[in-house]
């Protein structure tokens, strides 16, 4: 599966009207399709703290359920974060975090989907990061030199774009 063509000069940009402002693109005349979106990220920290949270010795309590809980929550408000995403109506929302030793830190894995007349793949990067904004001030406490990295869409099905796949990254760990 291949990513979409590059912008060619010249060629109209959708979130711009015909005198240059920008607008939300009009997608009522688009067809209603299952489109699925996974994005990932990653945050780097210290074995301690990876260790601390294991261990569910967390400064302000359970770590990983409190980032997939907000990483859930923020796809769900894309819209009010991302100023021309339209307000869509989510069917699921996954999002996982995946201790990796090899980093050491997470892996965190998000999943949307919907049937809507456009993609969700602006939902799977908020849930990433918002989970991973999530980890960090959860244990900034024990550790504020964390990174949090490598937060991308590794692919999307559904629409008018067809299906895309990201290449294996190797910076970015498979997790465990």
């Amino acid at each position: 599966m291949q990513p979409d063509p590059p912008y060619e000069p010249g060629s109209p940009l959708t979130h711009l009207d015909e005198s240059g402002q920008v607008r939300m693109v009009d997608i009522a005349g688009k067809s209603v399709t299952t489109r699925l979106a996974t994005a990932q990220g990653q945050v780097r920290m210290a074995e301690t703290t990876l260790q601390a949270i294991l261990a569910g010795q967390g400064p302000k309590g359970n770590v990983v359920e409190t980032a997939r809980l907000a990483g859930i929550m923020a796809a769900k408000r894309t819209a009010e974060l991302i100023p021309l995403c339209h307000t869509l109506p989510l069917s699921s929302v996954r999002v996982d975090l995946d201790s990796d030793p090899h980093l050491p830190g997470f892996l965190i894995t998000a999943t949307v989907k919907t049937s809507a007349q456009t993609g969700v793949e602006m939902e799977a990067l908020t849930a990433v990061s918002v989970a991973a904004l999530t980890l960090y001030d959860m244990t900034k406490a024990l550790e504020k030199t964390m990174v949090i990295e490598n937060i991308r869409l590794l692919r999307k099905y559904g629409g008018k774009s067809g299906s895309f796949e990201a290449e294996a990254s190797p910076t970015v760990s498979s997790g465990t």
